[in-house]
């Protein structure tokens, strides 16, 4: 950045128009613009990419960033130029001539940040090139994937440590927004970070609102959820199979919403086009596998929906954080049912992977229905699963604003134990459920169950109340599931306490199916501005896709939609009060601060007496 300042704070107003550092990432700052290596984690939407951006401008020399998707630093490429930095990134894209263009550049001091996949910073020809060129620093981001234990492994991250070696004079950085201790501890060993200082900002994203239900007619509870909440907004709905994805979405656009399917086996050109859309058009639903996401900077994604039961809490909160990065409100909302738990479960021990592996992954899944069955707050769990002592209850996730019913389960729970055991064994749950309603049927009558002490002993409970009870045992460890099967089940020695009746037990009540209603979602701006403020709003809105549509990029990069709001509030009337706006530097002031203020003088001579 030829002739701009150096310091960091000068940086941080005058590039990205914020006055002052979030509490966690001046230290970051500080402390590698000194020169010193760090592991930085924090949540996403939290600032991470400022935590290196900026020392890498205040340092002399050019920064290098690894990202593992060509897609997130094409998108973080695109964004840092819209704020007037020299950012390039060196990836397959680009054909011959255009690679050694950006190379001459590179070694001519033209470039502030290069960005990189870890498989082209690996090659000798790449590592020979920076060689050359003086380093600011060189930032890690998305550390987590060299975790070999971690969701979202990628093999070439362990290559990573060689750049100690290559580059021993500058400063690195990993950033992540998971990680708990154990893979913490996997990125200092594995990218050689083992005098870095640790940063830990924190897990909490207090503008997501967790929620968490039984799953029962799982397409007509996410219409319902969205048109009660996120009419015409933008949100990602995640599923564990291709073709459920592709399902969900068709029968999701049957019903009027613009829903799009993404995963890996759909043709290439295919998952780009819907990709641009959901990036550049408002209220695109994208229907995806987990294929769909780490490369995806959108920040008025307004909601995660989970048709099926993650592998983990570290996969879920991944998942759940791409929602609300603006900082605005968002909710996580997720459908799991026992069948979930019988299909991961049958996934891992189905894998080729050791057992030392597989023991980690069953313990990530019991993480995972622990926090589902929970009756208290959900936040708090999260923030202890990722080691964060003694967070208080947050007041915002559906069993802090609607405390679950629990119930003495102990007798229920002895007649589903013993209907398991004296059927052998080796039953699914359904069969299991209509020998203890009592029915009356061929398959029933074939097997003898009919004679069975426990035949009919359930009626009490309905089929739901009692796929519940089996669920709740399994995740407890109290029963088995024959993976290796047909999903039947069977007792683990640990329920014997409960079938000898030395023990009790109390479980979460099946909640009520919600009544569905029509009613439409209410935009999270709408809920504090009156109605004089809605309509700059919609002007501001205009203008930017306008700005948007003529520079080919989503609206997004223009100015997101927290930028709007202080707009909104502020209605700034000229170039000093602009540049006051978060999320206005220098470079977007110059480019469309003239278009942004007409807009806000037409709206202060058009407002009626009063405002309203």
């Amino acid at each position: 950045m030829d002739g701009a300042p150096r310091d960091p704070h000068t940086l941080l107003r005058e590039v990205f128009g914020f006055d002052a550092f979030r509490p966690h990432q001046g230290p970051v700052v500080d402390h590698l613009c000194a020169g010193g290596d760090a592991l930085v984690v924090m949540p996403t939407g939290g600032g991470k990419s400022l935590c290196y951006q900026i020392p890498a401008l205040a340092r002399p020399g050019t920064g290098v960033v690894v990202s593992p998707l060509i897609a997130l630093m094409n998108d973080q490429v695109a964004a840092l130029r819209r704020q007037g930095v020299r950012a390039e990134a060196l990836n397959s894209t680009l054909d011959m001539e255009a690679a050694r263009d950006l190379e001459r550049r590179l070694l001519a001091g033209e470039v502030d940040l290069l960005y990189l996949a870890p498989e082209r910073l690996l090659g000798e020809r790449t590592l020979a090139l920076l060689a050359r060129v003086p380093l600011s620093l060189i930032a890690i981001d998305e550390a987590h994937c060299v975790s070999q234990w971690g969701h979202d492994f990628r093999p070439e991250y362990l290559g990573l440590s060689v750049l100690a070696e290559r580059f021993p004079g500058t400063p690195r950085v990993a950033l992540t927004a998971t990680a708990d201790p154990d893979t913490r501890a996997e990125i200092r060993e594995r990218l050689a970070l083992g005098g870095a200082r640790e940063f830990l900002a924190g897990f909490d994203r207090p503008n997501i609102r967790y929620h968490i239900e039984d799953k029962r007619r799982p397409r007509e509870q996410l219409l319902d959820f969205i048109r009660r909440h996120h009419e015409g907004q933008a949100g990602i709905v995640y599923c564990l199979s291709r073709r459920k994805v592709e399902e969900t979405a068709a029968w999701l656009a049957t019903q009027g919403l613009p829903a799009l399917p993404y995963h890996a086996g759909l043709e290439a050109d295919t998952r780009a086009a819907h990709q641009e859309r959901f990036l550049r058009e408002d209220g695109v639903v994208m229907v995806a596998t987990v294929a769909f996401g780490m490369g995806i900077d959108k920040p008025d994604v307004r909601f995660v929906a989970h048709l099926d039961l993650p592998r983990s809490i570290e996969a879920y909160y991944q998942e759940t954080g791409r929602a609300g990065r603006d900082g605005l409100p968002a909710q996580a909302w997720m459908l799991y049912g026992l069948q979930d738990v019988i299909t991961l479960r049958q996934m891992i021990e189905a894998s080729g992977a050791d057992d030392s592996r597989k023991r980690v992954e069953r313990h990530k899944l019991e993480a995972m229905l622990a926090l589902c069955e929970l009756t208290t707050c959900r936040r708090q769990a999260l923030l202890r699963y990722f080691g964060e002592p003694d967070p208080p209850p947050c007041g915002n996730c559906d069993n802090c604003l609607a405390p679950p019913e629990t119930w003495d389960a102990t007798e229920a729970a002895q007649k589903a134990l013993s209907t398991i055991y004296r059927s052998g064994q080796r039953f699914g749950v359904g069969h299991l459920v209509d020998i203890l309603r009592g029915v009356d049927n061929d398959r029933i009558r074939q097997l003898g169950h009919h004679r069975l002490s426990t035949y009919g002993l359930g009626r009490d409970l309905d089929t739901a109340a009692w796929r519940a009870v089996f669920r709740q045992l399994i995740s407890r460890g109290l029963v088995q599931v024959d993976v290796a099967g047909h999903g039947g089940l069977r007792l683990d020695p640990r329920c014997r306490p409960l079938l000898r009746g030395e023990a009790r037990l109390t479980l979460r009540r099946l909640r009520p199916a919600a009544r569905r209603t029509q009613r439409r979602g209410e935009p999270p701006q709408d809920r504090y501005l009156d109605e004089a403020q809605k309509r700059l709003w919609a002007a501001l809105r205009a203008c930017r896709r306008r700005l948007a549509d003529e520079e080919g990029v989503p609206p997004y990069m223009i100015f997101n939609d927290a930028t709007l709001l202080e707009l909104v509030e502020r209605e700034p009337l000229d170039e000093d009060q602009l540049m006051a706006v978060p999320g206005i530097g220098r470079h977007k002031l110059s480019a469309y601060g003239e278009a942004i203020l007409e807009v806000v003088r037409t709206h202060r001579w058009t407002a009626p007496a009063g405002g309203g």
